[in-house]
């Protein structure tokens, strides 16, 4: 599985196709590295030096992390590609998501999430009030 680093093109062109003004809660499936890879721990370890910067960076930024839990089961699916940790963390809006993970600030942090991640899938999602929708 590939780490980037930052969405592609299409990737931001399909996540600005989203409500505009409506906060927007980025789901996080991570697995991490056994070892870090650069970095000294595990992959959990210098991933969780990343979180927590990051958390300060979302949160100046009208953010908040929401959620984090690691995963210990698969009830129904299959992937060849198992998860350890989910998180949801909320941003106001999606633009300002891309102006967050655009910035300098985040990019002094960025070794610490490659040195920890083995791979990782982010999705956004928007609340809706019924399941029409």
């Amino acid at each position: 599985m590939k780490i980037s680093q930052r969405p592609e093109p299409d990737q931001i062109q399909e996540l600005l196709k989203g409500p505009a003004d409506t906060p927007v809660v980025m789901v996080n499936l991570l697995r991490f590295k056994q070892r870090a890879e650069g970095e000294e721990g595990s992959g959990t370890e210098a991933y969780g030096r990343y979180a927590e910067r990051m958390q300060k960076i979302v949160e100046a930024g009208g953010g908040r992390f929401l959620f984090a839990a690691r995963i210990d089961s698969q009830v129904i699916g299959e992937s060849d590609f198992p998860f350890d940790v989910i998180g949801l963390v909320e941003y106001p809006s999606r633009r300002e998501f891309l102006q967050i993970v655009s910035s300098p600030e985040v990019a002094e942090i960025t070794g610490h999430r490659s040195a920890g991640l083995e791979g990782q899938w982010l999705l956004a999602s928007t609340q809706v009030s019924g399941v029409d929708e």
